[in-house]
């Protein structure tokens, strides 16, 4: 039998894999994590209670590995996060659409025209005639 081996179309997708099958960033994101979690877990230790000193450790670790595993369709954890503070905060919530409607402007334009021509027109009838030879 033949042995057949997945091969990815998509070469750029493939990840360098440097120790236990983990990339570089999940390396590191495992390290900031245990470097947080860990004293949390040996100060909350000392009061007695194991189980909520645990507790403690999985919360502070929790963000550290969801930052390092998450990636959806190429982009992570904080490109999406970034994203999402860029699009609510940073960015304006209402962008109106504006369309420049040529109808629109040609019947303004009419109607101040037809101002200027009752003004001009009932400006003439009120003056009073000028008188012809005395």
């Amino acid at each position: 039998m033949a042995a057949y081996v997945p091969v990815p179309r998509d070469v750029t997708r493939v990840k360098t894999k440097v120790f236990m099958n983990l990339t570089m960033r999940q390396i590191v994101s495992f390290a900031a994590a245990a470097a947080a979690g860990l004293p949390v877990y040996f100060l909350l230790k000392g009061t007695g209670n194991v189980s909520l000193a645990s507790l403690a450790m999985v919360a502070v670790m929790m963000p550290f590995i969801f930052i390092g595993l998450y990636e959806r369709e190429g982009e992570t954890a904080e490109k999406i996060l970034w994203h999402f503070i860029d699009t609510k905060f940073r960015r304006p919530g209402i962008r109106p659409y504006r369309t420049d409607n040529s109808y629109a402007r040609f019947m303004r334009l009419m109607e101040a025209e037809r101002e200027v021509k009752k003004i001009v027109f009932d400006h003439r009838d009120t003056e009073k005639p000028a008188r012809k030879g005395r």
